[in-house]
């Protein structure tokens, strides 16, 4: 199946339901993602056989060490776009229109690793070279938002949106999770029209998880935690998976606290 992933690189990534996909028996997946730890677990664990994504980060790590490697090992697919490109197939799949024309791409290298883009000329006066950028239809799409209704109205409060809703509209079926569920009459009250991101009509199923960002930010609730990317980002996998995917997501909350308290008391 083909699955959208909310976020952008280490920020507001929807990690719990990453890792309750790494728990499942889920693998052949085709991933369209802004990438970022979401991409370097599943990548890992063996999950895709392809990515489609403008980059794969971990914004303070400029590398996805997981993914890399798994890349460098020849064990996934890649169709790296510009991210203008990226958005415009995620327009595209939201509108249910085959393409969108889109002028990023031309004159660079994105269309020789990508011979199978095409490009279409306009039918107006101008006459001008475009790229037909496909649509990214997604069977189903994961983003995680400060908060959100029971009826699956989603508000982000941080500094940035995304492309969450973009994921939402594009897919047949979406899911969001949250750090609050609250009732509906209280999204109004916490932001500006503009931040009630992701409507109910758009939304399959909502889910309550606090924190469920970890390790990436989530901006007011809570910053990236630097120090346990850093020691995702210079772990094995199998080391990591091992310490703090053994279990459900409360046993990872639980390792993670428990690996600070080793380090503070190390620390100290």
């Amino acid at each position: 199946m083909v699955l959208g992933i909310g976020g952008w690189g280490s920020r507001r990534k929807p990690m719990a339901l990453v890792r309750a996909l790494l728990r499942s028996d889920v693998t052949d997946l085709t991933v369209v993602s802004c990438g970022g730890p979401d991409v370097g677990l599943l990548a890992a664990a063996g999950k895709v056989r392809r990515l489609v994504a403008p980059f794969a980060t971990l914004d303070s790590i400029p590398l996805e060490p997981h993914f890399r490697a798994a890349r460098e090992r020849g064990r996934i697919e890649l169709t790296e776009i510009d991210e203008a490109m990226f958005l415009w197939g995620l327009r595209a799949a939201a509108n249910r229109l085959p393409f969108l024309p889109v002028r990023a791409g031309l004159g660079s290298d994105v269309m020789r690793v990508n011979p199978e883009l095409r490009i279409v000329i306009s039918p107006y006066e101008d006459g001008e070279t475009l790229v037909a950028m496909p649509a990214l239809r997604l069977d189903a799409a994961l983003v995680h938002l400060n908060r959100a209704d029971r009826r699956g109205n989603g508000q982000y409060l941080g500094p940035d949106p995304y492309f969450d809703d973009l994921f939402c509209s594009a897919a047949d079926a979406a899911y969001v999770s949250c750090e609050r569920i609250v009732d509906s009459a209280e999204l109004a009250k916490g932001g500006p029209p503009q931040s009630l991101l992701v409507q109910r009509h758009r939304v399959t199923g909502v889910v309550e998880a606090p924190n469920g960002t970890h390790f990436t930010s989530c901006a007011p609730d809570h910053d990236r935690d630097e120090a346990f990317q850093k020691l995702y980002a210079t772990t094995p996998f199998e080391e990591f998976r091992a310490r703090f995917l053994a279990g459900d997501e409360r046993a990872y909350q639980e390792a993670v606290e428990a690996w600070r308290r080793e380090r503070d008391g190390a620390d100290r």
